[in-house]
């Protein structure tokens, strides 16, 4: 599988995910620089964490005119996957390729450390090889992470299975505890209506080996792996 990496001024993550796309799971994966258009030749699109353009603004608010942001709405509007975590949901919410904004963490302190998620709602190739209810335990990073939407889109967004991750504990139960930012109804990631645009805060792309605490998050990246390859049996 062919991944397009989205390399913004101030992004930091794109390192890391090539080396856990292409190092450890073997594929193929690009890092594209912003100012470039065409993703024709990419199978899936990544915009990775980081601070782009400085978070100047408002996070995300800036890279969104970035010149590849046109072609990355074209590829989510097309059905393929795309995939935005930390300042890449930032920057998915800010192209309206995904309702709500991220706001400052409850706590107003940036936050580190590993969490656990439970999947839960509708289909996704990002997530439909992971059965309902599973957990995974994953870092954040991030001191803008509170997801925010009007209790009617979060209404919809619930009544859609559009809610794939939620903070909880390690046994799964979701509790005020075990949401590390505030986020509305412990939301930590969410899909688009047709489920190919998933955008979530923490990084499955820290959690590839278990050299650095764990290898959760390639059940994210084999899932979007293992729905490219079924399609075209």
């Amino acid at each position: 599988m062919r991944f397009a990496i989205i390399r913004f001024p101030g992004t930091w993550s794109d390192r890391d995910t090539y080396h856990v796309l292409h190092d450890i799971l073997e594929q193929q994966a690009e890092i594209v620089w912003h100012r470039e258009t065409d993703l024709s030749r990419f199978d899936a699109v990544v915009l990775p964490g980081g601070f782009s353009y400085g978070d100047y603004l408002r996070c995300g608010a800036i890279a969104r005119f970035s010149p590849v942001m046109e072609s990355v709405i074209a590829f989510a509007e097309a059905g393929k996957p795309v995939i935005g975590i930390c300042n890449g949901f930032q920057v998915l919410c800010e192209s309206h390729l995904l309702p709500g904004a991220l706001m400052r963490n409850a706590s107003l302190q940036f936050r580190c450390e590993w969490v656990y998620l439970r999947r839960e709602g509708g289909s996704s190739p990002w997530v439909d090889a992971i059965p309902q209810g599973d957990v995974l335990r994953v870092p954040i990073s991030h001191g803008e992470g509170n997801y925010y939407a009007d209790p009617e889109t979060l209404d919809r967004l619930e009544a859609a299975g559009r809610v794939v991750f939620r903070y909880c504990d390690a046994a799964g139960n979701v509790t005020p505890e075990a949401n590390p930012n505030g986020s509305a109804r412990n939301i930590a990631g969410i899909i688009n209506e047709r489920g190919n645009v998933l955008g979530m805060m923490p990084h499955p792309e820290r959690a590839g080996e278990p050299l650095v605490g764990g290898t959760d998050g390639n059940r994210i990246w084999e899932s979007v792996i293992r729905c490219a390859v079924e399609a075209v049996r």
